[in-house]
């Protein structure tokens, strides 16, 4: 009895300390929000006042989870999300009752089929493409949904290394983005694309610049296939980066070729291009260099610009391997919402220009088209190679194959999934061998379903889907 009326005793203290601290804590809140000037909500609404900005910033998780419907919700919505965590559990790709996809609206993909669909007798494997058949390292891949540019420093040591094992294990290629080639890719294996971007981060010298005798040792590493020369992303196209001094590690400095604990900015260009002349010039040399196909990538703004970069390749007769053609509609890097909503051609406009272009100028064998920027469902992928792209690149959708929750915390350093943070209580998270398997899974699950769609229309692989299949509702078909 003693030890029960202890207890009780002991129990109500605590409730009384926690009651007393409670309000002692939003006393002191009552007399800050009465006597600072900074802010009005809160100065005549003391205490109150507060739940406004908390729920304006649990607005965007409410609406997730309990308001908004399968396709509503930006920048990708339930249904893609689930989409992709299906196949990367290789479970679902399949609904029942009727599609809730907004069949009649303006801009959905549509396929046209054929009377005689490709019976499974004739699919063909899909055809193999070469990149760069006149270096003396040329690039042969079967792979046409690859893991687009996923900067080691902006993602988690786990996530890179996850990101590149899987694309190992699906047969896919890994791009770099503008982080360098880490120790992490090293450990995931999978055939890489090593991007160049404007701060020529892993292969610059003590000013910045590109360090050629780097590039060229870079170069030997059978795991890099090819190079990738950034001119602009679709996150922010005229617009550079910074990695917060928090989150340069020393590993992530050694990568980089950057100090340690001090914010890294990346430019807004790069200073050693400023025209299409030298954009020739650096492409043949760092041909020369490595030996390896090269290509460019960028976001399609003036038509005139690719015109006069089209004529200085064939004045020249030096040719990129391959152009990448982000979108708009990218947005892996945090960027200025300016840039991000208003700056740049979305794929859908850019893509079909670019082709257009590249068939004038009797280029379309010559310059592959590779294409990145939320592309991460079968349709979206199929409509990109019926266009004239032999390949698609996607950073967000192996992000969710990861367990990216969108929740919006990318350039915070602390995403709860360990995706994009370097705090190691939230990256311990992410498993790099569970999550390797579920992003092979996505990849090629999804590529899968998109070999139904190119057998729907007549095709018989991926790769021999044509333009004359495919239209988006609003557009003359």
């Amino acid at each position: 009895m003693e030890f029960v009326i202890t207890t009780l005793l002991l129990m109500a203290a605590l409730f009384i300390t926690v009651i007393g601290t409670a309000m002692a804590f939003l006393v002191l809140v009552y007399l800050r929000d009465r006597m600072q000037t900074k802010n009005a909500i809160h100065r005549n609404y003391p205490v109150l006042g507060h739940m406004r900005y908390i729920l304006k910033e649990m607005g965007v998780f409410f609406r997730s989870y309990f308001f908004s419907a399968d396709r509503e919700e930006l920048p990708f919505n339930r249904f893609q999300r689930d989409f992709v965590n299906n196949m990367a559990d290789s479970q679902g790709g399949v609904i029942a009752f009727g599609s809730n996809y907004p069949l009649h609206s303006t801009g959905s993909i549509r396929f046209a089929n054929s009377f005689y669909p490709t019976l499974e007798e004739d699919v063909l494997h899909v055809k193999k493409v070469t990149f760069g058949p006149d270096t003396v390292h040329p690039y042969t891949t079967q792979s046409y949904f690859n893991v687009s540019g996923t900067s080691y420093g902006s993602m988690s040591d786990s996530a890179i290394q996850a990101l590149s094992a899987g694309a190992k294990l699906a047969g896919a290629w890994h791009n770099t983005g503008e982080g360098g080639f880490s120790p992490y890719h090293k450990k995931g294996g999978g055939d890489t694309v090593f991007q160049i971007g404007t701060a020529n981060y892993g292969v610059r010298d003590k000013k910045g610049q590109l360090d050629y005798k780097k590039l060229a040792a870079l170069a030997k590493n059978p795991q890099i296939v090819m190079f990738e020369i950034k001119l602009s992303q679709g996150a922010k196209p005229g617009k550079g980066g910074i990695l917060p001094a928090a989150k340069v590690t020393q590993t992530i400095a050694e990568t980089r070729g950057i100090p340690q604990g001090e914010d890294s900015i990346s430019p807004n260009r790069r200073k050693d291009v400023g025209s299409a002349e030298e954009l020739v010039t650096l492409i043949k040399r760092v041909r020369e260099t490595t030996q390896k196909p090269v290509g460019i990538k960028f976001v399609l703004g003036r038509s005139k610009d690719l015109d006069a970069m089209l004529a200085a390749f064939q004045a020249h007769q030096v040719f990129p391997s391959f152009i990448t053609l982000d979108g708009a509609d990218g947005g892996t890097g945090a960027a200025p919402a300016a840039l991000m909503d208003h700056v740049g051609m979305t794929l859908d406009e850019s893509l079909p220009a670019l082709m257009a272009k590249l068939d004038q100028a009797g280029l379309r064998e010559t310059i592959l088209v590779c294409t990145s920027g939320k592309l991460v469902t079968p349709a979206e992928i199929a409509w990109a190679l019926s266009e004239g792209a032999v390949a698609v690149n996607s950073a967000r959708g192996p992000m969710f194959a990861l367990g990216c929750i969108q929740a919006l915390q990318c350039d915070k350093n602390t995403c709860p999934t360990g995706i994009t943070t370097h705090q190691k209580r939230l990256e311990r998270g992410l498993d790099p061998e569970v999550k390797s398997h579920r992003v092979a899974n996505y990849l090629t699950n999804t590529k899968r379903q998109v070999g139904y769609i190119a057998h729907a229309t007549g095709a018989n692989c991926a790769r021999s889907m044509r333009r004359d299949r495919v239209f988006r509702v609003g557009e003359d078909s």
